[in-house]
Formats: C-alpha cells, structure tokens, sequence
C-alpha cells in the first residue's frame, strides 16, 4: 500500500494520514456488493462544506411485479466527523439491485443508512427514477440543518 503522508503548514492544511485507511476493509480490494458503508475522519471539521455523491447506474426491483428500476441519485451531506468512502457507497447501492423496494422507501432508506453511519450535520438523499408505466416518481429525503 503507498504511503499517505501529511503535510500541515501554518495548522490549516490536513492531508490524508495513515491512521485514516486503518479501518477501511473495502478500498483496494474485490469485494462483492453488501450494506456496509465504511467511512474515514474529516479533518475539516472546522468549516461546514457539501459533500455530493451521484450516480446515474442505480437500480432496484419493484416489490410488486419484479419489474427493474432504474434512478438518478444524488446524496448529498455536510460532513461532520465522518466522510464515507466512496467504494463503500458503490457497493452498499449495488446491494439493491435484487431488492424489491418502492421508490419512496428507498431513498429514506439511504438517507436513514447514511445518517446511521456518518452522523452529519446535514443529508439528503434524492432519486429520481425513469419512466415506468407512463410515471416519473422522484423522492428528496433530508435529515438535518444545512
């Protein structure tokens, strides 16, 4: 694994230290699709900042007809000290492509998985899902003050 180093001048700048990958199993690794979300240190905690995370590759099943769903998600979050790694999440959202869910549960769904995990200062969750029967369904779910 290289070695990540920090570099701190005047206090301000914090660079990514080893002790950060310490309890990351998922990253650098084949691993197949499961609900973990693991996550690392913010070392930015003294500013709020948006963390915003999108993809448009999600699916799931229709717990009614079996019938696949295709979305749009954005997760977006202000982080307080934890910040999910990236791979993770990958993995976590391919966990439901066999899942039968409605729309409306999933996204709270997430947003209830991320919060669980990161305990940010804010999140949202939004999914926008494609056309199915005539119907767009989208859903924002949000927990939190921005």
């Amino acid at each position: 694994m290289a070695k990540h180093t920090t570099k701190e001048s005047t206090g301000n700048i914090k660079m990514t230290r080893e002790s950060d990958l310490s309890g990351l199993s998922l990253l650098g690794r084949k691993a197949a699709a499961k609900r973990q979300l693991e996550t690392f240190p913010n070392h930015h905690r003294g500013r709020n900042y948006i963390v915003t995370l999108r993809t448009d590759e999600f699916t799931c099943l229709c717990p009614a007809t079996g019938q696949p769903d295709f979305a749009k998600l954005t997760i977006e979050y202000v982080p307080d000290r934890k910040i999910v790694e990236s791979k993770s999440l990958k993995l976590y959202l391919w966990s439901f492509r066999n899942e039968g869910v409605f729309n409306e549960h999933l996204a709270n769904v997430i947003l209830d998985d991320l919060v669980a995990a990161l305990s940010p200062k804010w999140c949202k969750v939004s999914a926008d899902f494609a056309v199915r029967g005539g119907i767009a369904i989208s859903v924002e779910a949000e927990d939190g003050k921005r």
